[in-house]
């Protein structure tokens, strides 16, 4: 990176300030005299914390996209995770707190109708799986 400027490699070469005297001493005519340095000013903020703020809240269509999908994925391993504990007849509570943990993130929208409606459709089969389970366990206790 080069930094041309005020203080670059050519200033002290192109600045012919400093003058020799017959007697061989430094001297500085008032003419010639540095000036003082303009005063930097501050930087301009942008546009404030509350423009920061709502940026942050500002989401990309494909990351939501993204999210959903991931929690629709998250929600049919726990479906098959379940299928092969109750063939295996080795079902266990974990299974039961995966599928519901996966329920509470179906609720969000992608704003893809056709994602949208698949994802609808995943959250009825695990809510009819964790009712069917909680049919049965109480039906167990009795």
């Amino acid at each position: 990176m080069r930094i041309v400027g005020p203080n670059g490699p050519g200033a002290a070469a192109s600045a012919p300030n400093a003058r020799r005297s017959s007697s061989g001493t430094f001297s500085l005519t008032e003419q010639e005299a540095p000036h003082a340095p303009a005063p930097t000013s501050a930087p301009r903020a942008i546009g404030g914390i509350d423009a920061l703020i709502a940026l942050q809240g500002v989401e990309d269509p494909t990351e939501r996209r993204r999210r959903v999908v991931r929690r629709g994925r998250t929600a049919l391993d726990a479906l098959d995770e379940l299928k092969l504990g109750l063939l295996a007849g080795t079902l266990d509570v974990g299974t039961l707190s995966k599928l519901k943990s996966a329920a509470a993130g179906l609720k969000d929208m992608s704003g893809d109708p056709a994602l949208d409606g698949v994802m609808a459709e995943i959250e009825l089969r695990v809510e009819v799986e964790l009712a069917k389970m909680e049919s049965g366990a109480k039906g167990n206790a009795l």
